[in-house]
């Protein structure tokens, strides 16, 4: 029992090292550039990426943080070659528990949570919802699909409006930021991929 706990064990912290290594390749950074950007050791990061060491969930805050990716993503295991993601088994992405009602959009991840080369999301942004105030920025390049209702898309100082049917593309390395542009729902599929285009 205790020997298949620690194999356990050992297979988390490996896929976790593996993660990190992965993610800070893609962004250009050395261990030593992450370790300062995410506020933790050279040790910590190191002993990670070779599968080593019992990092605190705050060190895995911090380099998620640093890497610009949920922490969950950290844990996930890598996807199989041919993964299937039923509609009941679709991940329903958190929402801040103290969210007001408008900035509650609901975001379902349709590819294998695994999955790290590219993200499939189904989101539905509830009457008023904008996040403005808090733009995303990360490594990436993003293709949003309107399937309905009207999508307001910023990126720096751009500002598109999108209809049923229309996509944009874009550099996510850039503030970027959405918003419903009217009074019901809008739903809309965004992929992302780790690469700038």
């Amino acid at each position: 029992m205790t020997r298949a706990t620690d194999a356990d064990e050992q297979r988390t912290v490996e896929t976790l090292g593996a993660a990190v290594r992965d993610a800070r390749k893609r962004l250009g950074l050395s261990v030593q550039a992450l370790s300062e950007k995410a506020g933790v050791s050279f040790g910590l990061v190191s002993q990670l990426e070779r599968g080593l060491g019992n990092p605190s969930l705050q060190s895995l805050q911090r380099l998620a943080g640093a890497l610009g990716i949920p922490v969950t993503q950290l844990l996930d295991e890598p996807a199989v070659p041919l993964a299937v993601v039923t509609r009941a088994k679709r991940h329903i992405m958190p929402v801040a528990a103290d969210a007001p009602p408008h900035q509650r959009a609901e975001r379902e991840l349709l590819t294998p949570r695994g999955e790290s080369m590219l993200q499939l999301i189904r989101s539905t942004l509830p009457p008023g919802f904008t996040n403005e105030a808090s733009p995303f920025r990360h490594i990436g390049t993003e293709t949003v699909t309107v399937e309905s209702g009207v999508l307001v898309v910023c990126q720096s100082d751009r500002r598109v409006e999108l209809h049923a049917g229309d996509t944009v593309t874009y550099g996510c390395s850039a503030p970027h930021w959405w918003a419903n542009g009217h009074d019901g729902e809008t739903v809309v599929l965004g992929a992302v991929t780790p690469f700038e285009r």
